[in-house]
């Protein structure tokens, strides 16, 4: 694997919240990470995309993929070295993979998905489609999102993640990841 898109080991219990746009994960992700005053790790894409947009007037392409997914993983490897305990990710490399399978399905992202694969994480919360859709530049898929939601999902089955599907306001999406943190539950994981 390339040193660029390297995972850094350590002893972090990491979080990604995986989801279809518009889901709150980057609000659950920022708010959890001030909780238990420890980092949380934007989305890379997002401001990549945007800059892109704003420069172009131009969408994300395939050849955007890679950078994207080098650019996040850097971003995790360098926010987990001043993280406490925990690290909130408002993404990770799957979703990334999932994002460019959906956008580019007959392009090659072999590479991608195998190092995607290759990275670990504690919990997996999938965010439901159950918040009010909010439109940007980027989000294009207002009229798909159950579909969406369905792709993210079966590719975490696919590849074996245990998952939990959060559901309902920010308090309680709060609560159920506090809750399962707190006791370490598997048991309570979707599958």
């Amino acid at each position: 694997m390339e040193k660029t898109t390297q995972q850094t080991q350590n002893q972090l219990i990491k979080v990604v919240f995986y989801y279809p746009e518009s889901t709150g994960k980057t609000t659950i992700a920022k708010t959890l990470a001030e909780q238990y005053n420890t980092q949380w790790v934007p989305e890379f894409a997002r401001d990549y995309l945007q800059n892109k947009y704003d420069k172009t007037g131009k969408a994300c392409e395939a050849s955007d993929i890679m950078p994207i997914a080098e650019g996040q993983i850097a971003l995790e490897n360098q926010l987990a070295e001043i993280s406490n305990q925990y690290l909130f990710c408002d993404t990770n490399l799957l979703e990334t993979y999932v994002y460019a399978r959906v956008y580019f399905p007959n392009e090659d992202f072999s590479k991608l998905k195998s190092i995607a694969l290759s990275h670990d994480y504690d919990y997996y919360f999938l965010t439901d489609i159950d918040t009010p859709w909010e439109a940007d530049d980027l989000r294009d898929k207002p009229n798909e999102r159950q579909e969406m939601f369905e792709i993210f999902k079966n590719y975490l089955v696919k590849y074996d993640k245990n998952f939990y599907i959060l559901s309902g306001d920010l308090s309680k999406r709060l609560s159920e990841v506090k809750k399962i943190l707190q006791t370490n539950n598997y048991a309570t994981i979707s599958k």
